[in-house]
């Protein structure tokens, strides 16, 4: 009976990480313009914007075009995969997972004119947990940090 019940709960748990892992992304619900989301409840974001944010957005001496293009090959050299936007519309969603388990993670990013340059506007989240032990803060620097350097080529 013991054996039983352990079986059960091992099924269960797989069945639950293989939820985690194939559940669909909605690109509707994720794909969110970060000067006008709600901040979440729970503590597993981190939001680039002029006001209510937990940064402020970095301004680069880049047109919005070229800030949207750098960011798209940073973000896909860093795993993520395009899930909703355009480069050329200048807001992305993408999709990332975290290496061990495969949570899924959204970060949303909006490219604004500012003065002879651009800045970037972000909504990093995880969609499920409480917390993201500062994963997707943790990525946001590594990509702004990215920004930072000369693109390949340059």
């Amino acid at each position: 009976m013991i054996k039983l019940i352990a079986i059960a709960f091992a099924l269960l748990g797989l069945g639950l990480l293989a939820y985690i892992r194939l559940a669909p992304s909605d690109p509707a619900r994720w794909h969110e313009d970060p000067r006008l989301v709600t901040r979440p409840a729970t503590p597993n974001f981190h939001l680039i914007r002029m006001v209510g944010g937990d940064a402020m957005p970095r301004v680069f001496q880049m047109s919005p075009e070229d800030l949207a293009r750098r960011i798209d090959q940073i973000a896909r050299a860093d795993g993520a995969e395009l899930l909703a936007g355009s480069v050329e519309g200048q807001h992305m969603t993408y999709l990332t997972r975290t290496r061990l388990m495969g949570y899924p993670d959204y970060t949303s990013l909006l490219i604004e004119p500012a003065g002879e340059g651009a800045m970037l506007l972000s909504f990093a989240r995880a969609r499920f947990g409480r917390s993201d032990m500062g994963v997707n803060r943790a990525r946001l620097d590594r990509w702004l940090t990215a920004l930072e350097r000369p693109a390949p080529g340059d």
